[in-house]
C-alpha cells in the first residue's frame, strides 16, 4: 500500500484530531486537579486562620495570667520582707522579755529580804521605846 499525499494527509488529519482531543482531555484533566487543589488549598488557609486566631486568643490569655502572677509575686515578695522583719524584731522581743523576767526575779528575791512600810513603822516605835528607856536608866 502506498502513500500518497492525498492519503497522508488523511492520516495526518485523523492523528492530528485524536491527538487534539487527547490533549484536550489532559489539559481538563489537569485543570480540575488544580482546582482541586486551590480548593484544599482555601480549606487549609481556613483552618490556618481559625487557628491562629485561637493562638493569639491563647496568647492574651497567657500575657494577662503573666501579669497576675507577677503582681502576686512582687506582693508575696513585699509580705515576705514584712515577715522577716517581724521575725527579728519578735526575736529581739523575746530577748527583752527574758531580760525583763531576770530583773523581776532578783527583784522579788530582794524584796523577800525587806520589811514592807507598815512593820518598820512598827519596828521604829519599838526602837524609839527602848531607846527611851535605856535613857532613861
Amino acid at each position: 500500500m502506498e502513500i500518497n499525499d492525498k492519503k497522508l494527509k488523511q492520516i495526518l488529519k485523523e492523528q492530528s484530531e485524536d491527538f487534539k482531543r487527547h490533549v484536550s482531555t489532559l489539559a481538563e484533566d489537569f485543570h480540575s486537579q488544580v482546582k482541586l487543589i486551590g480548593e484544599q488549598y482555601s480549606s487549609i488557609k481556613e483552618t490556618l486562620d481559625s487557628h491562629t486566631k485561637v493562638l493569639d486568643s491563647h496568647t492574651k490569655t497567657l500575657e494577662s495570667h503573666t501579669a497576675a502572677i507577677t503582681s502576686i509575686k512582687g506582693t508575696l515578695d513585699s509580705h515576705t520582707q514584712t515577715l522577716n522583719s517581724h521575725t527579728e524584731m519578735l526575736g529581739s522581743m523575746k530577748e527583752d522579755v527574758e531580760i525583763i523576767k531576770t530583773d523581776m526575779e532578783l527583784v522579788k528575791n530582794s524584796l523577800k529580804r525587806k520589811v514592807d512600810i507598815e512593820e518598820f513603822s512598827v519596828l521604829e516605835k519599838r526602837v524609839a521605846a527602848l531607846e527611851s528607856k535605856v535613857r532613861a536608866r
